[in-house]
């Protein structure tokens, strides 16, 4: 399995309730196809760049996630049909970004190295 982070920018008119629907749902779809949630961030609403589809902000949520590869195409084509959704991107992360979002997490396990004097 590999380790990949999911971003997804919801239309800004949806209620809270909706918001955290749409978190659940997109939480149990990696958990449904035998993924495995690593940390969940909800952002909230921020502004966007540029304006998509006319709007200006945006509800964001990251999603840090193991999966099986062929889970993708499913998460996509779940993404596409999902009228909620502005833009989504997912990546693949290295083992180096693994640690930088563990660290930022302050979940980092790695012993302090001890400086010589």
């Amino acid at each position: 399995m590999s380790n990949y982070e999911l971003m997804v920018i919801f239309t800004p008119v949806l209620s809270e309730e909706d918001y955290k629907a749409a978190q659940k749902k997109f939480a149990d779809l990696v958990t449904d196809n035998g993924g495995e949630l690593v940390h969940e961030n909800p952002w909230g609403l921020k502004s966007l760049a540029y304006p998509i589809q006319k709007k200006t902000t945006g509800m964001y949520l990251v999603l840090e996630f193991k999966a099986p590869s062929d889970f993708n195409e499913k998460l996509k084509i779940q993404l596409n049909r999902d009228e909620n959704v502005l833009r989504y991107m997912v990546t693949k992360l290295d083992k180096h970004a693994q640690a930088y979002n563990a660290k930022k997490r302050g979940t980092y396990d790695a012993e302090p190295k001890p400086v010589e004097a």
